[in-house]
């Protein structure tokens, strides 16, 4: 029987709780699954392409069971590297209704494209229909609590990265209590 082969990609610029949600949806049906990370996206990430990558197999090392799927960047046409890697599908998230417009036209491309491909969308639990890598890091900019959108090791770098004076602030005040 052969086994099947899709890839997820995205910026993840930061991975969130709502994209593991549909990794791990990716993973029960599918024998194999590939996070694609987006070298070059049509947003200025947040992330280095190396951060991002680092982060999600952290993420993946931490927060999955027996299930790892791998973790490769790419460059250029999502199709053509789903075809390098000999997969089946292309596995995308939608969240809401505003999604569809965009998904569809992706997918419709893509199928042009390569016919051989298909794409399968699948969609969060509903906690995290909401959610998006933007948000996150705007809640987190303004210094909201971006704990129940993000695994604790974005949470972390996300907030070293946008709210460098508050870590600064909170370990001089870790280090006063020592005294």
């Amino acid at each position: 029987m052969p086994r099947t082969k899709a890839i997820y990609p995205g910026s993840f610029d930061p991975i969130t709780l709502g994209h593991l949600d549909v990794l791990q949806r990716a993973c029960r049906l599918f024998d194999e699954v590939i996070v694609a990370v987006a070298v070059h996206t049509p947003k200025a990430p947040l992330l280095s392409l190396a951060e991002r990558v680092e982060l999600i197999e952290q993420v993946i090392h931490h927060h999955f069971g027996d299930v790892h799927p791998r973790v490769i960047p790419f460059d250029g046409l999502t199709v053509d590297f789903a075809r390098s890697q000999g997969a089946c599908a292309i596995v995308r998230g939608l969240r809401a209704l505003s999604d569809f417009e965009f998904e569809f036209q992706l997918a419709l491309t893509n199928r042009k494209l390569d016919s051989s491909i298909e794409t399968v969308f699948l969609m969060p639990k509903e906690s995290y229909s909401y959610l998006s890598s933007s948000l996150v890091k705007e809640i987190c900019r303004l210094g909201g609590s971006i704990a129940a959108f993000v695994p604790p090791e974005v949470e972390a770098k996300l907030i070293a990265r946008l709210r460098p004076s508050s870590s600064h602030a909170s370990s001089s005040q870790n280090s006063q209590e020592r005294e």
